[in-house]
């Protein structure tokens, strides 16, 4: 599989950033995830509206979606989601000022380090641009050159990255815990860019959006 990558066209451009994976990492296929198996729906709002309640070792985030304009993104992050996909895992790639990244199976398994960044669900979906702002707290996905080629590694913007609107896809917006955000994307880090200390994903849960408070 190859390894997502996600050019900082400004500053970080001769670096060559890769968001999931570095160009110094070795470059062994990560061996296909199945697809998940269908989960039954979670209970939706009176107004259908639904949100992601991520736990992390750091507290809580909440993640709003926007269907209107990546509905294939949004369906596919909230299937992994429902299935456990991303419980266990953790945010194994952090730029300060730019991105936290997480979404990589692989990274369940910390014998695996060498191979974090290079996992996905065994499929990808198609782009879905839109005119959505990369903006500190949006949701996005990582992807390889390919703009075909998103699975399950996502991100979430710690800056202004909008060097990257209309290459990535927006799906969706942190509405809730900013100070989890800063504590995960400030946190000490070591070669490539992966958190000294374990940045982990305890659950990710779809909930009724009039749920959360």
């Amino acid at each position: 599989m190859k390894t997502f990558k996600l050019n900082w066209f400004i500053a970080l451009a001769s670096l060559g950033l890769f968001a999931a994976g570095c160009s110094n990492e070795k470059n062994t296929a990560a061996p296909a995830v199945p697809p998940v198996a269908a989960a039954n729906p979670a209970p939706v709002s009176a107004s259908g509206a639904e949100v992601a309640v991520v736990t992390t070792s750091e507290g809580v985030l909440v993640l709003e979606f926007y269907p209107d304009v990546a509905p294939k993104h949004v369906e596919n992050f909230k299937k992994l989601a429902k299935s456990g996909f991303y419980d266990g895992q953790c945010f194994h790639r952090v730029i300060k000022g730019f991105m936290i990244q997480g979404g990589d199976p692989n990274t369940k398994d910390d014998s695996k380090k060498d191979m974090w960044g290079q996992g996905g669900p065994g499929y990808t979906i198609n782009a879905e641009f839109n005119a959505k702002h990369h903006a500190r707290g949006i949701l996005s996905m990582a992807r390889t050159p390919d703009p075909n080629s998103a699975g399950s590694q996502f991100f979430i913007c710690h800056g202004d990255c909008g060097q990257l609107d209309n290459q990535y896809t927006v799906f969706g917006n942190l509405i809730k815990g900013d100070d989890v955000l800063e504590k995960i994307a400030t946190t000490p880090t070591e070669g490539p860019d992966r958190p000294v200390k374990r940045m982990n994903i305890e659950s990710i849960k779809i909930v009724p959006a009039d749920s959360v408070k």
